[in-house]
């Protein structure tokens, strides 16, 4: 036994990770409280099952303008904010209730104490991280120009609209490009907290974590939960006129010079108009359409397969079937199985 424990306590004692969360006057609650709860979790699983490791986390509130407390978007009032000068490891922006994307400018303009901060904060050398609708005031620093980036799904048309010098990967849960990461919308925080506690404290720690907290450690995309009817549509004649048309003509064989001609533009210049305000081409727009009504019906009807891909204006299933599992990361069945919420 003695042996053991001194072989236990010759252990090399872990790095602690110490987490800053940007504490901001209209913050999302749960964008705080969601990696403070998951690392004193981690804290105490860690304690309980390998208190030799001595496994640190360490989360603080920091502010931006020498502020003792902030209001959250739902009004409750969050105090103990303290100085962003100390010792930190990553600073993890939360999502902002915009309440609406005409809000997002005037909403950004006012956090420029906090763009200022988390600039000086890249240049100390601290890793930075976005959540959801946070990442809008950390592309604002310009720090993710050139740099590969996600955020919350239905956001990203207006992300795109702001931020055109970001490579934005709307579908992808986490995106990590260098010393910067960004996930998508709340939950997926959770995913961000995951890749922590394992460099932390090893990745049987974050099973353990996500398996104490119910969350899905293996979720990479956010593809199944995207739906178009709560996407922000662009506010565009042409945008309007395309539409109207693909809502009535979905079902039909749609080539992209019918739906110029319908719009009354050449092709180069619906090319360049779908580019600039959905951030794809017609074609992968269509077929995007085509995926999301194939959605719907397998939520809300018990129509085979073969119904559904002939409502879509498909006739090869098998083609359809993987342009479906590619837009969604799920096969049609599992889809079905898990968003069936209307089907009985």
């Amino acid at each position: 036994m003695a042996s053991l424990q001194a072989a236990a306590g010759a252990l090399p004692a872990r790095k602690p990770l110490r987490m800053g969360m940007l504490a901001v006057d209209g913050c999302m609650l749960s964008s705080l409280a969601g990696p403070i709860d998951a690392l004193r979790v981690a804290q105490i699983l860690s304690s309980i099952r390998s208190p030799a490791l001595g496994v640190q986390f360490e989360s603080v509130l920091i502010g931006a303008r020498g502020e003792a407390s902030v209001r959250t978007s739902e009004g409750l009032v969050l105090s103990g904010v303290s100085s962003p000068d100390r010792p930190l490891d990553i600073v993890l922006v939360p999502g902002l209730g915009f309440g609406s994307t005409q809000k997002l400018d005037d909403t950004l303009r006012a956090l420029a104490p906090e763009v200022e901060l988390l600039r000086s904060l890249h240049l100390r050398g601290v890793r930075l991280a976005g959540c959801c609708t946070g990442t809008f005031l950390l592309a604002k620093t310009g720090l993710l120009d050139g740099r590969r980036a996600t955020t919350a799904w239905w956001m990203a048309p207006a992300f795109r609209r702001h931020f055109p010098q970001v490579q934005l990967e709307a579908d992808q849960m986490v995106v990590d490009d260098g010393d910067i990461t960004t996930t998508g919308a709340s939950t997926a925080v959770f995913s961000l907290l995951s890749r922590l506690i394992a460099e932390t404290g090893g990745e049987d720690l974050a099973m353990q974590t996500s398996r104490m907290l119910l969350v899905d450690a293996e979720r990479q995309s956010q593809a199944p939960y995207i739906t178009q009817a709560l996407i922000e549509k662009p506010r565009h004649s042409l945008s309007e006129r395309a539409q109207r048309f693909l809502d009535t003509q979905l079902h039909a064989d749609i080539s992209v010079s019918q739906l110029a001609d319908h719009c009354g533009v050449s092709e180069r210049s619906l090319l360049r108009h779908f580019k600039e305000h959905y951030g794809q081409s017609p074609l992968a727009y269509i077929q995007h359409l085509r995926v999301e009504r194939a959605k719907a019906l397998l939520e809300a009807t018990h129509l085979s397969f073969e119904e559904v891909v002939e409502r879509c204006g498909y006739s090869d299933v098998p083609s359809f079937r993987k342009l479906f599992k590619r837009e969604t990361t799920l096969t049609p069945a599992d889809y079905r199985e898990r968003f069936r919420l209307r089907a009985r």
